[in-house]
């Protein structure tokens, strides 16, 4: 158990860093310093006590990423209730279920997702407030909420006579194995399962962040992931909150024109990002640079060829803000040939991994001691790991992770629960990998993705996957097994083969030369026999990864 206390850590945060910025809205320019924000969340504190919310009841909350789904999310767990965030990318179908499995009893929204939803089938649910306005939504019969939000100027200024001041600030005493947060999962598997995380699991990460100077004081944040996902909840949101960072939070869809506007605009201190938007930038924008005549001749040349690399570098550190220590990348694995140009260049990048489970973060290693095509180090005095294999550091078997971080288990779903949490703290992760002598973590593919031949050959298809949507032509792919050999689904990159001047009639001979170069690349036992082109991209989840279970 964590010595510290999560609710305690923001407790003395916010008056520490009183009148430091807090949070400010990219898109309107609106600040918050974390005194105006510690008054935004006795505001909600208020309302929650007046409404007769109590401590481990449940706030659905469901919107973009903005101050007021900030003050939310904090103010909901200083309070001691429990909060249920989820990712707008849900389908109104799927959000109305979680909504109701939860047992939330509010429900925060942003108005262009409520308008999706269903009041009368959100059952648990006594009254709905918009994310957007201090506007009621819908309330049901007989319930006083918008009485309560009529009167809380009032009620505040009755509180609070003389104005509301850092001494002001006193959060309750909440155990730290109470459950604080209910966040679901995204389903690649066909169904989303609730996570319970308690404090202790969301305090285990924040107090790594802070101990590993992830964030510091006035350290500058652009939080550019959903709030709602428990990687950029954790290192967006909850360890800047924690030291007195500022987070300029993003709010819209992050496309490459969008970020890096935002990103020289911000110099943030610290990035956190998926794999895809790095490898966006290296397959739009340094693979038709390096791949030039002239620029082509240069880099096989001995010496000139690390000026140039260094010339790349500077240009693609410039494009993050210029001002960050390091760039982690999580979330999904990352492509190994965009991972070997970074390296080669010296470029600042580092890889976590984790899941929701752990609220998430089990393994990282700071980017200058960091091993290529590794998952980090297990975190010290925090996390422990085990390989069920008889050669952990050399032959991959399942990654199983037990300590500070792991959840207390699904909620309303034992048996899943029961299936990878064991009795003595292990958690099954359903991760393939190795663990070497001194903790790094290298994850090889999904358990449940891996493909057993005849011949007793462990195949794990995100490792060709990897090779193939690296070539030209290919948007994204999928390695399946039919009938004991390996089909590769491929959805074009139609963007690309047009600029070529490709028709679809030339289209199978290109992707049979493509199966053919690929082959040379995968061991014998990985060769793909056939490729299938499919007419639109591949099912996702609201996190982005297929759907793999619809295309087996």
């Amino acid at each position: 158990m964590m010595k510290e206390n999560i609710i305690k850590i923001y407790e003395k945060s916010f008056v520490d860093n009183w009148e430091l910025p807090a949070l400010t809205d990219y898109s309107t320019r609106q600040r918050m310093t974390y005194g105006d924000f510690a008054c935004q969340i006795a505001r909600l504190h208020l309302f929650y006590e007046r409404c007769g919310i109590k401590q481990g009841d449940k706030v659905a909350l469901i919107g973009k990423n903005t101050p007021s789904w900030v003050t939310v999310f904090i103010g909901t767990i200083t309070y001691g209730a429990v909060i249920v965030p989820i990712l707008q990318e849900f389908n109104p179908n799927d959000a109305q279920h979680i909504i109701n499995h939860s047992e939330a009893t509010l429900l925060f929204s942003s108005k262009a997702i409520w308008d999706t939803l269903d009041f009368d089938n959100l059952l648990g649910i006594r009254a709905a407030l918009s994310l957007d306005s201090d506007e009621l939504l819908a309330e049901k019969e007989g319930e006083t909420v918008s009485r309560e939000i009529y009167r809380l100027d009032e009620t505040f200024r009755e509180r609070y006579p003389n104005g509301f001041y850092r001494n002001d600030i006193h959060y309750p005493d909440v155990s730290p194995e109470a459950m604080m947060e209910l966040n679901y999962t995204s389903g690649t598997t066909g169904f989303s399962k609730g996570v319970m995380l308690t404090g202790n699991n969301l305090c285990g990460n924040v107090v790594y962040g802070i101990n590993s100077g992830l964030h510091y004081r006035a350290s500058r944040v652009l939080s550019f992931l959903p709030l709602a996902h428990a990687y950029g909840c954790a290192f967006d949101m909850l360890t800047p909150l924690a030291v007195g960072s500022h987070i300029t939070l993003l709010g819209r869809i992050p496309s490459p024109k969008i970020l890096l506007k935002a990103l020289a605009e911000v110099k943030p201190n610290l990035v956190i990002c998926v794999p895809m938007i790095l490898e966006k930038i290296y397959s739009k924008i340094i693979v038709p640079m390096i791949s030039q005549g002239m620029l082509r001749w240069a880099l096989a040349v001995p010496y000139l060829d690390n000026r140039i690399y260094a010339q790349i570098r500077k240009k693609l550190i410039e494009a993050f803000g210029g001002e960050f220590e390091e760039i982690i990348v999580g979330g999904a694995p990352f492509n190994a040939e965009v991972e070997d140009f970074l390296y080669k260049i010296q470029f600042p990048y580092t890889v976590g991994y984790g899941m929701t489970e752990c609220g998430p973060l089990v393994s990282h290693t700071p980017w200058r001691e960091f091993v290529p095509h590794s998952a980090g180090r297990v975190l010290p005095g925090i996390m422990e790991c085990k390989i069920i294999s008889d050669d952990p550091e050399n032959v991959p078997g399942e990654i199983c992770v037990r300590g500070e971080n792991v959840m207390r288990g699904y909620f309303h779903n034992s048996e899943a629960t029961d299936k990878v949490l064991h009795e003595d703290g292990w958690l099954h992760t359903g991760d393939m990998g190795t663990l070497s002598a001194d903790g790094t973590i290298s994850i090889r593919g999904r358990l449940k993705t891996m493909i057993l031949t005849s011949n007793g050959q462990n195949i794990y298809p995100e490792e060709i996957e990897a090779k193939l949507n690296n070539m030209l032509g290919v948007a994204e792919s999928l390695v399946v097994d039919r009938d004991g050999k390996l089909v590769a689904l491929v959805y074009p990159d139609y963007e690309t083969l047009d600029q070529l001047g490709m028709t679809q009639d030339q289209l199978p001979a290109h992707m049979e030369n493509l199966r053919t170069e690929l082959n040379k690349l995968v061991a014998p036992y990985e060769k793909v026999t056939k490729i299938e082109l499919i007419a639109s991209e591949f099912e996702k989840t609201p996190k982005r990864s297929i759907k793999r279970f619809l295309y087996r």
